[in-house]
């Protein structure tokens, strides 16, 4: 596992293809942390509200791939589209993996298999698949990296140093683990998202006024996230170590370890995820 932030070692043009959600917060770690200089990122986006977006961080921007210039040799090309429409953008770059380039490819396309890209760019491109996630855009991503036998030491550090800006960097060796990443950490924010919601509505349906619900609960997972984080503690460890006999804890905790509770919806929730994940990369 990779951690850091602070300027690569040496200047790292990069063109991020896509400024969505998950694009334009990996582009506000990289530039919150100095990772990256402005000048040397360039964005392509279509979309204009997206793109203007992007142009307000102070980078460079283009509305099509064909506007970037000529004479640009950038070290990463990072695909930050939607998986459906990775088909229609891989080719757009192919300039970028002609021999003599040095450029490494970088997918955070959920479920499109490196196999995708090697099939379409030139033989012998380096290709590097990613999943992160969104907490990237306050530095607390969790960032998985799986690279092809064309990616040199040199290629891999960079994009680890890259990633790691933004949060927490792993590699695994086999991709076939990527779609499980992805039905984890990838989507995983957005269940906790959903518990900060309904921890919320719980609060509220005991009484508690709707703002003060909603403090305690983003508060309360927030908190317990980073103990859990800092403590090195085995969550289960730390959920006994809470856990008074017979006391409210224990009552709540019978309710969601029941064997149709929280654990066996997530469980549920990840292999659904996973599943669509392989879908999607068919």
């Amino acid at each position: 596992m990779i951690t850091g932030t602070g300027l690569i070692s040496q200047p790292t043009s990069v063109v991020l293809a896509g400024c969505g959600n998950m694009g334009f917060a990996m582009l506000r770690g990289w530039l919150a942390t100095g990772t990256l200089k402005p000048q040397d990122v360039h964005v392509v986006e279509p979309l204009d509200a997206l793109l203007l977006r992007a142009d307000g961080q102070g980078v460079n921007t283009y509305s099509t791939a064909a506007a970037l210039p000529d004479d640009l040799m950038p070290d990463i090309v990072i695909f930050a589209v939607k998986p459906q429409v990775i088909g229609d953008v891989i080719g757009d770059y192919l300039r970028f993996s002609q021999p003599g380039r040095a450029t490494t490819f970088v997918s955070v396309a959920a479920g499109v298999p490196i196999a995708r890209f090697e099939r379409e760019l030139a033989p012998g491109a380096p290709v590097i698949r990613v999943m992160p996630n969104t907490p990237a855009a306050v530095g607390e991503g969790a960032m998985v990296m799986c690279a092809n036998a064309h990616v040199t030491d040199r290629q891999r550090k960079t994009v680890e140093r890259l990633m790691a800006a933004s949060g927490e960097v792993t590699e695994i060796g086999d991709e076939a683990l990527m779609d499980a990443v992805t039905a984890v950490s990838g989507s995983g924010p957005a269940y906790v998202f959903h518990l900060i919601e309904a921890l919320t509505e719980a609060g509220k349906a005991v009484g508690l006024p709707d703002d003060i619900a909603g403090r305690l609960a983003l508060q309360t997972v927030h908190g317990a996230a980073r103990y859990a984080h800092q403590s090195g503690e085995d969550p289960g460890t730390l959920r006994e170590q809470v856990t008074s006999p017979n006391g409210t804890t224990a009552a709540a905790l019978g309710v969601l370890m029941r064997p149709d509770g929280l654990a066996a919806l997530l469980q549920e929730a990840v292999r659904a995820a996973r599943d669509r994940a392989i879908e999607l990369g068919r």
